[in-house]
């Protein structure tokens, strides 16, 4: 199901700042195009303040439905129109992309990241990413470490931004699938099971701004 005209929004804007990334607004659907929802500006609820959208800013929406359900999906500002007021087109969601309930696994990028993986109760060693994103990670594991799947695991990343600095995002993960590659190796899938919003936001923040780097190639 895909927001109607005069369903509110509620958005947060993709930042290189950690604490402005987690800012939510509120904003509403004013009109549709094919292939784009025009919104209204949106506004921080607390004080009233606007938030200035730009060409190309990476968006994680939800809006609610009659029956109280949350519906996640990602988009991005594709332009504007001024009509009575100004409006911000955004792309409209695949309908298949958008999850109920529980935020989106979000952005999903491919990245070769160091993790440090713990197996319990004595199992640990180092691999690196395929890919990541909000709601899980899949990495490249040496066919010798007992991975297997439905089993749940400790995991820390190691996330570089754009601006030099590093941090480290922890979680709980349960593998969902295991496939074998061509070099030898197991590519592993796991989603989290156990992740605080900080540290989601933390993976979160770098999907976005690989997104953005991507968009810029």
């Amino acid at each position: 199901m895909l927001p109607k005209v005069n369903q509110f929004l509620y958005i947060q804007v993709a930042s290189p700042d950690q604490a402005e990334a987690a800012v939510e607004y509120k904003s509403r659907v004013a009109d549709e195009e094919d292939g784009h929802l025009l919104i209204d500006v949106p506004i921080m609820e607390r004080n009233g303040k606007f938030k200035r959208l730009y060409l190309g800013d990476e968006l994680s929406a939800f809006y609610m439905t009659q029956d109280g359900i949350k519906h996640y999906f990602n988009s991005h500002v594709t332009g504007f129109k001024d009509d009575v007021v100004r409006l911000i087109r955004i792309r409209k969601p695949d309908p298949a992309s958008i999850t109920k309930a529980q935020r989106r696994n979000f952005l999903r990028v491919g990245a070769e990241l160091e993790l440090a993986i713990r197996i319990p109760p004595h199992v640990r060693f180092v691999c690196m990413t395929d890919d990541v994103g909000g709601g899980g990670v899949s990495f490249l594991a040496d066919p010798k470490w007992p991975v297997r799947q439905g089993i749940e695991l400790d995991g820390w990343l190691l996330i570089p931004y754009r601006n030099g600095s590093l941090e480290h995002a922890q979680f709980k993960a349960e593998i969902v699938r295991i496939k074998g590659l061509e070099n030898g190796k197991n590519q592993v899938m796991a989603k989290f099971t156990e992740v605080t919003d900080g540290e989601r936001q933390k993976i979160i923040r770098f999907c976005f701004e690989r997104q953005l780097d991507i968009r810029k190639q």
